[in-house]
């Protein structure tokens, strides 16, 4: 154990898990490689949990927060905030929410938190729909809508919370329909679910779940359900904080592949906005947005330099058309993954969209969740000199890959290649 690993055990609590049976000290980065305190260098798969959206050290990033801290670091939302007004509106347009509100904080978790606060307060009501196997961050309310129970750690919460079936697309009772069906499958359910309860606040739901596994439903489900939840009076809370801003490939928001509805009336989003600087939000229509009747103000969200680095991270975003460098480089991704997975006996699935991709493992000739596997892999991936995630819904066996958005590539087949060899160590 290294000195600062055990200094890391005597103050930080026993379940604030770290990766590796030796962990790792990052000391910087630049583009998608991160170097450790040993000088190892290493392709980054996972971008600090899917934040360093755009590359590491990003000179146009960078500057602007070294900028904006030479002038102000701190005011308040008490006071105007050119920096988080601009952002707002970039945030608001982009949308696609009409007459778009914008309240930011300072992580995925506040932000869900707040949805959660303004939907049943407009409705009246502490009844939440969230889907199986989702995430939805660690606060108290946040847990209690979580369906993934690794990461629920009590029963008690404030909001009554009822799961709908519909996020897992290749597991559970619908997993052997057709799309079509799958999804007249889980209407259903939603449907008889409302009639033996009161009126429902929101539903909250991840398009594409990050935890969970990178698992997700057939295109068009959430549109489906919609139209339920509109006859019902019930919003739609579209969780973005991991497949925000074009990392699917495909659209910006996750959202926007169930949209035939049109927009959610609430969006969350944090992560890769801030481009690994503390940034969350909510966009809301005006008449959500303004429900509340008593005092709310955000003593960090919104900061001067967090708001002037999402300005900058946001520019480069678009400029240089990462979502479709995601499209494009994270399908040969997913391609040349899916011919290395079918050569081994140890992957079930690799699923996923644009730059979020997941390979669930299983113990071979059977549809066991193998843990002990993917853990295996994550350590092996490491002495290759790549780093990846792990997440999912039965017993963390899910390889997750997530890198920057600027990913080659060349990049993209070098890290397939380590995954090849370490995916082999298992036998």
């Amino acid at each position: 154990m290294s000195s600062l690993h055990r200094r890391h055990v005597a103050v930080s609590p026993d379940w604030l898990a770290l990766y590796y049976r030796n962990p790792l000290e990052i000391t910087h980065g630049e583009g998608r490689h991160v170097w450790d305190a040993e000088g190892n260098r290493y392709l980054d798969f996972f971008g600090g949990i899917l934040t360093t959206m755009t590359a590491h050290a990003l000179p146009e990033v960078t500057k602007a927060v070294s900028e904006q801290a030479a002038r102000i670091i701190h005011s308040s939302t008490l006071y105007l905030n050119r920096p988080m007004v601009e952002l707002a509106e970039r945030v608001a347009t982009l949308s696609g929410i009409p007459e778009a509100r914008v309240f930011f904080t300072t992580s995925g978790t506040e932000a869900n938190d707040t949805a959660l606060l303004l939907a049943t307060t407009y409705r009246r009501s502490n009844q939440i729909l969230a889907m199986r196997n989702s995430y939805h961050g660690r606060s108290f309310s946040a847990v209690s809508i979580t369906g993934n129970n690794a990461w629920s750690p009590t029963s008690l919460s404030p909001l009554q919370t009822l799961y709908v079936h519909g996020g897992v697309r290749s597991r559970g009772p619908y997993a052997h329909l057709s799309d079509g069906e799958f999804i007249a499958a889980c209407v259903a359910d939603l449907e008889d679910l409302l009639g033996h309860t009161r009126d429902a606040a929101a539903l909250i739901a991840e398009p594409i779940q990050g935890v969970g596994g990178f698992t997700s439903p057939p295109d068009g489900l959430y549109a489906a359900f919609r139209e339920v939840l509109n006859r019902h009076g019930i919003l739609w809370i579209s969780d973005e904080v991991q497949t925000g801003w074009g990392r699917s490939g495909e659209h910006f928001w996750g959202w926007q592949a169930h949209g035939q509805s049109g927009p959610p009336d609430i969006v969350t989003f944090a992560k890769g906005i801030g481009n690994g600087m503390s940034i969350g939000g909510v966009i809301a229509r005006a008449e959500v947005m303004n429900c509340l009747d008593a005092n709310s103000i955000s003593t960090f969200g919104g900061s001067p330099v967090t708001m002037a680095a999402g300005l900058a991270n946001l520019s480069y975003l678009l400029e240089h058309d990462l979502q479709g460098n995601a499209r494009r480089v994270g399908g040969l991704l997913i391609e040349r993954l899916r011919a290395i997975g079918a050569a081994s006996e140890h992957v079930r699935e690799v699923r996923g969209r644009g730059l979020m991709i997941g390979i669930e493992l299983v113990k071979p000739g059977t549809d066991e969740a193998d843990p002990a596997a993917a853990a295996a892999v994550l350590e092996a991936a490491r002495e290759g000199g790549l780093l990846i995630g792990k997440g999912g819904g039965h017993n963390t066996s899910v390889l997750r890959l997530a890198p920057p958005l600027s990913l080659s590539i060349p990049e993209a087949e070098e890290g397939a290649a380590i995954l090849a060899d370490a995916l082999r160590t298992l036998g």
